[in-house]
């Protein structure tokens, strides 16, 4: 799959810092058959404040960015996503790297969000389903369409909590996981480095310098 697709998709469910406990493939097969109303409307109010910035004409282009860290900082767990896509480094991060990484991936991501920040005309988001996993654990399948979209497009978001207190952990998008992919992608990097952290970290640094510059071309 394109993973400049993945990337736009990622941006627009709450741009690429949200994570799991684990992989959905395995324990999916095992969720209840029940909905969940809140988790349902926790996302749907969520994705039409996300696309609510993304096609307000009226809002500058720094004013959206503003308005969509505002966004990410509510409704996920940014340091749940921080741990999980650094894998099995997670254990062995030290203090130091773990803040260094923390702070490159979080403008990293926002940097992808950037460049694509006019790439939305009037979508709209709608909850189809969801699927209690697990008390607290939840899917919850929409639909985006409209814009520019040719067809529609569904994403699954995966929310953890309860009535009040949810946030998004995961999201599918054309049945690939994107915290889970980021995962695999961010492992590799620091594998074939030896074990260095600092490698994924100062490419990080590398792709989100690029992505800032061409976001102001």
């Amino acid at each position: 799959m394109d993973r400049g697709f993945l990337k736009a998709s990622l941006t627009l469910a709450l741009s690429g810092v949200i994570a799991a406990t684990a992989p959905l493939g395995a324990t999916v097969a095992m969720a209840q058959s029940t909905r969940d109303a809140g988790a349902e409307a926790y996302v749907q109010a969520g994705a039409r404040d996300v696309l609510g910035v993304l096609n307000d004409k009226s809002r500058s282009t720094e004013g959206k960015r503003e308005a969509f860290r505002g966004i990410v900082n509510r409704l996920v767990d940014v340091p749940r996503v921080t741990r999980f896509v650094l894998g099995k480094y997670a254990r062995t991060v030290t203090p130091d790297q773990y803040q260094r990484f923390a702070t490159v991936f979080r403008t990293y991501a926002e940097g992808v969000y950037q460049k694509r920040i006019d790439d939305y005309h009037g979508e709209k988001v709608v909850v189809v389903t969801s699927l209690v996993r697990k008390p607290g654990d939840v899917l919850v399948t929409t639909q985006l369409s409209g814009g520019k979209m040719q067809q529609p497009t569904t994403v699954v978001w995966r929310v953890l909590g309860s009535a009040g207190q949810w946030k998004v952990v995961d999201v599918q998008v054309s049945g690939v996981w994107l915290a889970i992919t980021e995962q695999q992608d961010f492992v590799s990097t620091i594998d074939n480095a030896g074990g260095k952290i600092d490698v994924l970290i100062n490419q990080l640094a590398h792709d989100t310098n690029g992505e800032v510059l061409r976001a102001k071309k």
